[in-house]
C-alpha cells in the first residue's frame, strides 16, 4: 500500500507530519510492501484558501491513503472521490505513523467528522 504524508521538510521517515495537507511543501510517499520511500513537491501549495486540489498537489503520483495532521473538507472529498482514503495522523513522524498504520490503529476521516484542522480533522 502506498501512503502519503504531508511534510514541510523532507527528512525521509524522520519527517514530521505537517498539520495541514494543502499547505505542505512536500509529500513523503512510503510503499508499505517494498519499504521504498520517496518525496514529491506539492504542486498545488499556492492554492487559494479553500480551493486545494489534492490530485494536482500529488502531481499524478498514485497513492492508496493519505495520513494527515489536518485537511479541509473539499480536499478530503476530492481524495475520497478518487478512492484515496484519508486517516488522521497518530504519531509525530512518518515512521511512527507507518508503524501504527501497520498495527491497524488508524481512524479514517470522513467529511463532517470534526471541526478543526489542528485536531487532525476535516471541517
Amino acid at each position: 500500500m502506498k501512503l502519503c504524508f504531508p511534510v514541510t521538510e523532507d527528512r525521509g521517515l524522520e519527517s514530521a507530519v505537517f498539520k495541514h495537507f494543502g499547505s505542505a511543501q512536500k509529500f513523503v510517499l512510503v510503499d508499505t510492501e517494498t519499504n521504498e520511500v520517496a518525496s514529491i513537491i506539492n504542486r498545488d501549495q499556492l492554492h487559494v484558501d479553500g480551493s486545494c486540489n489534492p490530485i494536482k498537489a500529488l502531481a499524478g503520483n498514485k497513492v492508496d491513503a493519505v495520513i494527515v495532521g489536518g485537511i479541509g473538507a473539499g480536499a478530503l472529498i476530492m481524495l475520497n472521490r478518487s478512492r484515496i482514503k484519508v486517516y488522521s495522523a497518530q504519531g509525530t513522524t512518518v515512521q511512527e505513523n507507518v508503524s501504527k498504520f501497520r498495527d491497524g490503529s488508524f481512524r479514517e476521516l470522513i467529511p463532517g467528522s470534526c471541526k478543526h484542522h489542528d485536531q487532525g480533522c476535516a471541517h
